[in-house]
């Protein structure tokens, strides 16, 4: 399998702020990537380097095989792009946008189209100015899709969209996604909501790319451990680097396992807590998230 965007010590630096350091990524082609981290965290900034929007400091990328900074038209028509912040012409139709852009995508597809306009209920003779941000982002969403790309880019596309269009949302990407073998690659802050719609995920902070790795690979190595002993203990033993986030409360010790294997993990902490009682809990992606988030910013300005 090979890779849909791949960079290399990339990096961008606005004066002296430091938006994404030496990140180095790698998209396998087919996959749905869920670019994670807070706001701020230089997921926009990482997207637009990508796409040759701006251009980086240090460092190179490529999407689809081609240098980032040599895209060109025919390779544009390859690539879906849904940004929060996508310009649109608000005084067209839905209508007169879709004939609008058709001509541009040689690859567009006419029955694709119709099955999306139906499968997201969108109006053809209504104003883009007259429709709510949901009724937009699915507009904008169908005009990416209908040409076929290898590659779809969605930059926050959740945010200001309530519960039912993203999950019509996630729905149709995935419908299509399952039949198509196209690459996701989608940035957000809201972990919920592409739990159920990734299998890789990569997780930036400060810039910096902290892991990247299939989902299904990061949720097995990672337990919340709940430890009950039989006497509460007045302070806490020394903790192995991998254990983060050490709490404590009379007979009760919790902490984030991030290498759990079974039986060796419970063996490392069996003589720690002597009589204790070990409960090993899987983590959803939003918990995953959060504990890392936490310990990221307990460690700024040290070395984690």
């Amino acid at each position: 399998m090979g890779s849909a965007i791949k960079a290399d010590n990339l990096t961008k630096q606005f004066g002296k702020l430091r938006a994404v350091g030496n990140l180095t990524l790698d998209v396998p082609e087919g996959s749905i990537y869920a670019f994670l981290g807070p706001n701020g965290a230089g997921k926009t900034t990482t997207i637009k380097l990508l796409m040759n929007i701006i251009r980086p400091t240090e460092g190179s990328s490529s999407v689809l095989g081609v240098d980032s900074g040599k895209l060109a038209p025919d390779n544009w028509r390859q690539i879906g792009y849904v940004s929060e912040n996508q310009k649109m012409p608000e005084w067209m139709t839905v209508d007169a946008f879709l004939k609008y852009c058709r001509p541009m995508y040689p690859n567009w597809d006419d029955d694709l189209c119709a099955k999306l306009l139906k499968r997201f209920d969108l109006p053809l003779n209504q104003k883009l100015s007259a429709m709510s941000r949901g009724m937009k982002v699915k507009a904008a969403l169908l005009s990416s899709l209908a040409y076929r790309p290898r590659l779809l880019v969605l930059d926050e596309p959740f945010t200001g969209l309530d519960p039912l269009v993203r999950d019509e949302f996630i729905r149709g990407i995935l419908e299509l996604t399952e039949s198509e073998h196209w690459t996701i690659f989608v940035s957000t802050h809201d972990i919920g909501e592409v739990e159920q719609l990734a299998d890789w995920v990569g997780i930036i902070d400060r810039g910096e790319l902290k892991l990247s790795e299939k989902l299904e690979v990061l949720q097995a190595r990672f337990r919340k451990i709940e430890i009950t002993s039989e006497m509460p203990m007045e302070s806490l033993p020394e903790f192995h680097g991998h254990w983060l986030l050490p709490e404590h409360q009379g007979r009760v010790t919790t902490f984030i396992e991030t290498q759990y294997e079974c039986g060796k993990t419970e063996s490392l902490i069996q003589p720690l807590f002597p009589n204790g009682a070990i409960a090993a809990k899987e983590m959803t992606l939003r918990e995953i998230f959060v504990a890392l988030a936490k310990t990221y910013t307990k460690n700024q300005g040290g070395k984690e």
